[in-house]
């Protein structure tokens, strides 16, 4: 398996510059993919939901909902496996079914759970990609929508259903559907890692073009000022 520490260690050699060439020569990575909106997307009054998400390296994935209106909270953990083993060195070795996930808190009436859904499979997440996201390799880093309602169960499987018709990707969706399992929070360094290390060169070639993708498709959804676990001078 990759480490994606050992990844950004690998390029850390590489100047600034070279770094941002990279990033802007893959498309793929520094653009969203358009997808429809969710089709079955139903009025939730609740003041306060949580949404779970594994899509690859958790820097990345809570840093793009960091910076979503209607989040009031984003945490960066582990889910799938158990609390013995919810530690990123014993996750890292792909034996403990744990993924690297995300927590979301937010306000349904400001972000519905759908939109959740449409800016992670075309902004955060390559739907496509079975057991790795991106540079990262295993079963930690598969792509899967933990849901915490029915509702949730409904929404996400009605979108998933939507998407493999409309066939907006060349290759099959693997996204994961199932209830959520005991999430536990990772450890302090890994919380608000994007927001704390623009500069650092993974996220620079990997999740820096994310949160650009998701200021252009969903400006309305956009905040310039992330929410953090920690205040961040």
């Amino acid at each position: 398996m990759i480490s994606k520490h050992y990844a950004a260690s690998a390029i850390a050699v590489v100047s600034v510059a070279v770094l941002l060439g990279l990033a802007a020569s893959k498309p793929a990575v520094a653009q969203a993919i358009a997808v429809p909106a969710p089709a079955y997307a139903p009025a939730d009054p609740a003041s306060q939901e949580t949404a779970v998400l594994s899509g690859g390296c958790f820097w990345g994935v809570q840093g793009v909902y960091a910076h979503v209106k209607g989040v009031l909270h984003v945490y960066a953990g582990y889910t799938g496996g158990s609390a013995a083993t919810a530690n990123y060195e014993t996750v890292s070795t792909g034996t403990t079914g744990h993924a690297e996930s995300v927590q979301i808190l937010f306000d349904p009436r400001v972000l519905s759970y759908a939109k959740i859904l449409q800016i992670f499979v075309s902004v955060a997440t390559d739907p496509t990609e079975l057991n790795r996201q991106g540079p990262d390799d295993g079963t930690q880093y598969r792509s899967e929508i933990w849901y915490t309602t029915p509702q949730q169960s409904a929404v996400a499987a009605a979108y998933l259903a939507q998407l493999g018709a409309a066939h907006v990707w060349k290759q099959p969706i693997v996204v994961r559907l199932d209830p959520a399992q005991p999430f536990y929070s990772a450890e302090a360094y890994h919380q608000d890692f994007l927001v704390r290390h623009p500069e650092n060169p993974y996220i620079v070639i990997n999740d820096l073009p994310k949160v650009r993708a998701l200021q252009m498709t969903f400006p309305e959804f956009y905040r310039s000022v992330p929410v953090t676990v920690r205040p961040v001078s």
